[in-house]
């Protein structure tokens, strides 16, 4: 073979080769910052799970998933998926607030959603997963059980309001708090039914941050918590003037102005019923 024909194969050779890699660096980048926490696999598929630590912890949980072919070894970018959290209670089972699952910004494999556990055994056992999803109109399913460990902190709180409803509340940001003012982002849901956690809208949490091992001490500048139509969560101004252990005080009042659980914080209740926890 002539040497001008050998040398065009050549560079068809790196092309292709330099073409496969790339994506495939694409793919490996997609999962800067997560760890995987683990697989659910039936016959067809390997769905992996990824959180930012590689646990399911107690409170909010960002989750990214992709789902791998077992034949081809190639990831699925065109699926629909749907999830449901399960815990299985001595006499009785209940899911907990979670969100819709979609393909995750400017990735080709990487799907997104969120999950919040509002509580655990004691060892993280007691929760499943269900994924079902559908690629190219054919519907599939797998379930596993996942280890949920608790949070040192109280992140997420689940009550009953004086209106007779189950309620969950959870800390959503700051994830890394700092000193000043911070994005105080919750997530606030209703117990439906055991397996239904709808939003709810339009509430108010009132704040009132407090240091029990300063004196108890607040800070200036605080919001209250309004619901916020975009993304249906609640937002507030946190002032966080110091580092170390801080109490989320909080009351929840409705839509009429009633107030369905926690209290003010005076000299002699140091606490409300109802709040959330962070340190750093």
């Amino acid at each position: 073979m002539k040497l001008t024909h050998i040398i065009p194969l050549i560079f068809i050779t790196i092309f292709s080769v330099s073409c496969s890699t790339d994506n495939d660096d694409n793919i490996v980048n997609e999962l800067d910052n997560l760890i995987k926490v683990q697989n659910l696999s039936n016959d067809t598929h390997t769905i992996e799970l990824y959180t930012t630590s590689g646990q399911f912890y107690t409170g909010y949980n960002t989750i990214s998933v992709r789902i791998i072919d077992n034949a081809t070894k190639s990831y699925i970018e065109n699926a629909s998926i749907d999830w449901m959290p399960v815990m299985q209670m001595p006499t009785m089972q209940h899911s907990c607030p979670k969100s819709e699952v979609s393909k995750a910004s400017d990735k080709e494999t990487l799907y997104e959603g969120y999950i919040i556990y509002q509580m655990t055994n004691t060892d993280g056992s007691g929760w499943s997963l269900t994924i079902n999803y559908t690629i190219d109109d054919v519907e599939y399913t797998v379930t596993d059980t996942i280890t949920v460990l608790q949070n040192e902190l109280q992140n997420v709180s689940s009550f009953m309001g004086s209106d007779g409803k189950r309620y969950v509340v959870a800390l959503i940001e700051p994830s890394n708090p700092i000193i000043g003012i911070n994005n105080l982002v919750v997530g606030l849901y209703n117990m439906e039914t055991m397996m239904s956690f709808p939003m709810v809208e339009n509430y108010t949490l009132t704040l009132d941050p407090r240091m029990p091992g300063m004196g108890n001490h607040s800070s200036p500048n605080n919001t209250d918590l309004s619901f916020n139509s975009i993304d249906n969560m609640y937002h507030a101004n946190l002032s966080l003037t110091m580092t170390g252990y801080w109490v989320l005080n909080l009351k929840l009042i409705d839509s009429e102005n009633i107030i369905l659980k926690g209290e003010d914080v005076t000299e002699t209740n140091t606490q409300s019923s109802l709040y959330l926890e962070l340190e750093f």
